[in-house]
């Protein structure tokens, strides 16, 4: 019989979200809203020494919870004015074709993100650009020039409301 987890010992090899303590969400919350704060003060915010803190921290990065550290940039400032959102169609039965399409948007910078989607079509991408005529370019020279691209159809960002990767703690 094993021994039960205590309320500071974890599973080390549980990914499963309710592994988490109250502490442990809240070191992510924390971490998520500012990823450059120091132990020390990550320590006094969730009220552990800070040994228990960085023992936690590096715990949950070990696990994968935390995937990477980032900076979220200004793309306006950056000279990047439009955003939109690409839904892209595949030609059915080609495998190849489609494997050839995800590494080539893997490897398109101007490309975010990109989800594979249920629906009309196969993948939406969120796509910058400086401006519109070269938004068209990618979308006209580009992308719909990946063999298997059947169909590409594009919506404009005319206002971001809301941009996070923060997840619900």
């Amino acid at each position: 019989m094993q021994p039960s987890l205590t309320e500071t010992e974890h599973d080390e090899t549980s990914l499963h979200p309710s592994a988490l303590d109250r502490l442990d969400r809240h070191i992510l919350a924390q971490l998520q809203t500012d990823g450059r704060i120091t132990n020390q003060e990550l320590a006094r915010q969730v009220h552990l020494s800070p040994a228990q803190s960085n023992r936690r921290h590096r715990r949950l990065e070990q696990l994968g919870y935390i995937r990477q550290y980032e900076a979220r940039l200004d793309a306006a400032m950056l000279g990047y004015g439009v955003t939109a959102f690409v839904q892209v169609g595949i030609e059915r039965g080609q495998m190849r074709a489609l494997q050839n399409f995800q590494q080539t948007i893997s490897d398109m910078p101007q490309v975010l993100e990109c989800y594979a989607v249920s629906g009309d079509f196969d993948y939406v991408c969120k796509v910058v650009a400086s401006d519109l005529k070269a938004l068209s370019d990618f979308l006209l020279g580009t992308l719909a020039q990946i063999p298997a691209v059947s169909n590409v159809k594009s919506n404009i960002c005319l206002n971001e409301l809301k941009c996070t990767a923060a997840l619900p703690l």
